[in-house]
């Protein structure tokens, strides 16, 4: 075949030349899609603010509920970007579910909250780690009074957060094999980890909580007065972690049968991390001891005083080092899909600069530079927690709703115009339920966003007080201002080229390749730069006739 495997024929279907190699199976796939909500380290790192606003109840029914609408958006995600698997994710199916002449502004809109929501998390991420690892040090050193001897400041960890960045980056700039490999291990240790903590802990915790008290225990935490409202505001955990849908399709360049694999990988993702989130879940409320001591505990982390109380300082540690892991494997997945949107957004000029943060390099064949682009830009990103930490917590607070967001309005576009563009779905299709499930999905996401924009106590003060809604108008402001002051016209969205060209190194017979080619062309659908391959007796065959239709229940994958 003239045009190489199937991945490189789909992604010259779509507009883009194969650049990066694809090293990533099934497994490494799904490890990914695994690690990059990784649970293990997330449901930690936010579990005080389902406890501390409405109680143990809270922190388990949001999970289970919050889990449940992951599912619906991570299900609309997967159908779109199946029918479009490329680096950009969501950003690039702006392409083909908004008319042309408007595909420019939706483009840069999606592509820049998405890149920003990627970029908070990675940040949230590095700074997280960096709170463990000296949380840890705090367990180990002298307990004086209600404080440890050490106790950490605000330099110290943003520095450690910096190191942990580079590391980050160093592991990120490795060849696509040598990330396969190491990503294959993210999700057993993951899933072998919880599990054994779990059971440890239920084992060991000497007064262990009553289920009943678990599930029907509420409080009103956030002294807004109403326990329904801090229920609400428990939901912060599940979304925080339980968001990044599209970071396993941000590697679809990288991976083998993307169109399949990548919906596969993030839909069983999002299901087993719901369950084993719920299974810790219960498990830390379970073994939580005293309500208000564990909130306030010395250690800054309720699920490190839940470790200690368990097993002591020894082995309390050591069940913490492999959150700390987990949630550096979760900050190498972030990170990675992080550099693969802001290559695809810099190959589409996007960005200043475009063409060299777009760059592969030639002995990686990774896009390097991007890479150590989106290490300098989430190192600012914590140098901000030098200043205001308030200020910080709410660039992390805008991970979830900046990526939601992204998300949500592709999916609302695809509504929108429905009559005017003809979506051509993928493999992977949601069929007459596709309608339904994106509205819930659209319902839901717009609704959790205000949720998550309110200050999570009462009454509001400078400490307190969410600063995540000025933080996000900060950014629209930046890159609508910046739209207008000159990108909007230079830049025009996804730079895809109509047609194909024959895989570099053919060397089949150059007749043959033409005639090919021109079949393949001749039956290009020209908005959507798909062909329509149908079965036959004969096999698969590409159709040559103009019916705009594509029907997808003949629609071959090879």
């Amino acid at each position: 075949m003239a045009f190489g495997n199937q991945d490189e024929r789909t992604l010259m279907r779509i507009g883009y030349k194969q650049e990066l190699q694809r090293e990533f199976t099934k497994w490494s796939t799904v490890s990914y899609a695994i690690s990059i909500l990784g649970v293990l380290g997330s449901v930690p790192a936010t579990f005080n603010i389902p406890i501390s606003s409405g109680g143990p109840a809270t922190a388990v029914w949001c999970w289970l509920f919050g889990s449940c609408m992951a599912m619906l958006i991570s299900a609309s995600v997967s159908e779109l970007v199946s029918a479009y698997p490329t680096a950009g994710g969501m950003y690039f199916v702006c392409k083909h579910v908004v008319p042309s002449r408007h595909v420019p502004i939706w483009s840069w809109i999606v592509g820049w909250c998405n890149f920003v929501g990627q970029a908070a998390g990675v940040s949230a991420l590095a700074y997280t780690v960096s709170q463990m690892l000296l949380a840890a040090i705090s367990m180990n050193s002298r307990l004086e009074g209600d404080r440890y001897q050490f106790s950490p400041t605000a330099g110290q960890t943003v520095v450690l957060a910096l190191a942990l960045l580079v590391l980050m980056g160093a592991i990120c700039s490795l060849t696509t094999k040598s990330l396969h490999r190491i990503v294959c291990w993210f999700a057993p240790i993951n899933v072998v980890a919880s599990i054994g903590i779990c059971i440890t802990l239920l084992v060991l915790t000497p007064n262990k909580h009553h289920p009943l008290w678990v599930f029907t225990h509420f409080t009103d935490g956030s002294g807004w007065g109403s326990k329904t409202f801090s229920f609400l505001l428990g939901f912060l955990s599940v979304a925080w972690t339980m968001t990044d849908y599209d970071g396993t399709t941000h590697m679809s360049e990288e991976t083998h049968d993307a169109a399949i694999l990548g919906p596969l990988a993030i839909n069983t993702a999002v299901l087993s991390s719901g369950l084993l989130g719920w299974l810790l879940t219960i498990t830390f409320c379970i073994c939580l001891g005293d309500l208000e001591s564990t909130i306030n505990t010395p250690t800054g982390m309720p699920v490190a005083q839940i470790f200690l109380n368990a097993a002591g300082q020894k082995w309390g540690t050591f069940m913490w080092f492999f959150v700390i892991l987990v949630q550096f494997f979760t900050g190498i997945s972030a990170m990675l899909a992080c550099t693969r949107m802001a290559y695809a957004f810099a190959r589409d000029g996007g960005f200043p600069m475009s063409e060299l943060w777009s760059e592969v390099n030639e002995y990686t064949q990774t896009p390097l530079n991007a890479v150590w682009l989106v290490v300098a830009f989430c190192s600012l990103l914590d140098c901000i927690a030098l200043g205001r930490q308030q200020t910080i917590v709410a660039i992390f607070s805008l991970t979830a709703p900046a990526l939601d967001l992204s998300y949500i309005a592709v999916i609302i576009a695809r509504l929108y115009y429905a009559s005017e563009v003809d979506f051509i779905p993928g493999p992977f299709t949601l069929g007459s339920w596709g309608k339904t499930i994106n509205i819930i999905s659209a319902i839901w996401v717009l609704f959790i966003s205000v949720i998550l924009f309110f200050p999570p106590k009462w009454p509001i003060t400078g400490e307190n007080m969410n600063y995540a809604i000025f933080v996000a108008i900060g950014m629209a402001f930046f890159a609508l201002s910046w739209w207008w002051a000159g990108a909007g016209g230079t830049y025009s969205g996804p730079r895809t080229t109509e047609g194909f060209e024959p895989v570099a190194g053919d060397e089949e017979d150059p007749e043959e390749v033409e005639a090919e080619r021109e079949q393949v062309v001749g039956a290009v659908k020209p908005h959507s730069s798909r062909p329509r391959i149908y079965e036959s007796d004969e096999g698969s065959e590409v159709s040559t006739d103009s019916e705009d239709v594509l029907d997808t229940e003949r629609v071959r994958w090879d």
